[in-house]
């Protein structure tokens, strides 16, 4: 505990001077330099003012342990995931917060509360924070430089700028290899794997994750690690793996009642149906999602499009029809644009095939190439528009969409 400035916060916030603190126990000069830190104080000299501020020796060298003790607490349950508990800890530590500039833990206690903002998804404020912090960054223990690098890696997974995280991962791996090899940082660094779209280290580096989190028995951060492996599986087309994947996510989530997670891992297993052409388990799959999703947002639209699909390749036109209507409707609500063109795509392949494929040429295709990241659909409909130029004898055109998939 920093106990010179700790007096001079006491002295200040009751209005005592430095005269009035120090009679009879030390001179003036001599707690001035106390007070800022240029001069060190025996035990009985400080305790002789702090109990003249009423503040008890024993009781600042407790609170030092306290807050030792809660970080300690709070990046544990930071890495478990555990919600309600994190809340309890932060609100432990705000309670003390007006002594911990004056402990050994300032800095780390910054850092966290850092990490507690992204944890919330309070972007302002974090940014907020990490501006205070690089000011001061110059004063950060190796360990405390890591975890604001880190931390600001996991900021920008949250704004959506996966090319600058990764960078930050790789520097931070070669740099930190003993830090690195945690949980956290490998489920992370898999997630923007994932999001850059290279499924293989994904797998790799969320594969090492889970692991580490069932050594653990880290169940939340089990659940999480599943559901990116079963992503990273799907899009590798490493279906056997992703399924098993999403039924031990299923069972777990079920069992531990976790309700947020569940709409998500339906969707995503109804989408891996899809893929492996059992598109009457991936409608019933997707059909769960949905009844569990109360809210009508982006998730809501991808999955109730998903259904749309499902009815078009069952032809099933009239239910199609309905899902496809409802998709374009919301997406004007919610300013989504991807579902709402595709679905006006599939209205007008039901009225006008024609029609369709001059829609999906001139608005669709360019609308997914201009986006970047939607590698999937893209090929899907390079094909559609190949097939059609083909079955028109159009092969210059034909050839162009197949050399795009390539």
């Amino acid at each position: 505990m920093e106990f010179g400035p700790l007096i001079k916060y006491y002295r200040t916030q009751k209005g005592i001077t430095q005269k009035e603190l120090a009679a009879g126990i030390c001179s003036i000069p001599h707690l001035s330099k106390i007070e800022n830190n240029s001069k060190d104080a025996n035990e009985e000299t400080i305790s002789l003012l702090l109990e003249r501020l009423e503040v008890s020796f024993e009781e600042m060298e407790e609170k030092e342990e306290l807050i030792k003790s809660l970080l300690k607490d709070f990046a544990e349950k930071i890495n478990f995931y555990l919600r309600e508990e994190i809340e309890i800890i932060f609100n432990s530590l705000k309670e003390i917060e007006h002594v911990i500039p004056f402990s050994a833990h300032m800095y780390s206690y910054e850092l966290y509360k850092y990490r507690y903002l992204l944890f919330k998804g309070l972007l302002t404020e974090a940014d907020a924070q990490r501006d205070i912090l690089y000011k001061q960054k110059k004063n950060f223990s190796q360990h405390e430089k890591y975890l604001f690098r880190y931390y600001n890696a996991v900021s920008l997974i949250l704004k959506g700028h996966h090319k600058k995280a990764d960078e930050i991962f790789d520097e931070l791996f070669v740099e930190n290899n003993n830090e690195t090899t945690n949980g956290e940082f490998l489920y992370h660094w898999a997630l923007v794997k994932s999001a850059l779209d290279q499924p293989g280290h994904a797998i790799h580096f969320g594969r090492s994750a889970l692991q580490i989190f069932m050594n653990q028995h880290n169940f939340y951060r089990i659940l999480h690690t599943l559901m990116l492996l079963g992503i990273s599986y799907t899009n590798s087309k490493i279906y056997e793996e992703a399924q098993v994947c999403f039924k031990h996510l299923i069972r777990n989530a079920e069992l531990l009642k976790e309700e947020r997670m569940l709409p998500q891992i339906y969707h995503n297993m109804g989408y891996l149906q899809d893929k492996m052409n059992n598109v009457k388990e991936a409608l019933t799959y997707y059909e769960k999602s949905l009844s569990l999703q109360t809210i009508k947002n982006q998730n809501y639209l991808v999955t109730l499009y998903g259904i749309g699909e499902i009815y078009y390749k069952l032809s099933d036109m009239e239910k199609a029809e309905e899902c496809f209507l409802q998709v374009k409707e919301l997406s004007k609500g919610i300013g989504t644009k991807k579902q709402g063109l595709l679905a006006d795509f599939y209205l007008l392949q039901m009225d006008s095939p024609e029609k369709a494929m001059k829609f999906l040429e001139v608005k669709v295709i360019p609308f997914l190439e201009g986006s970047k990241e939607h590698k999937e659909d893209m090929i899907h409909f390079y094909k559609l528009l190949s097939e059609h130029y083909h079955h028109q004898e159009k092969y210059l055109e034909a050839v162009n969409y197949l050399s795009k998939i390539t």
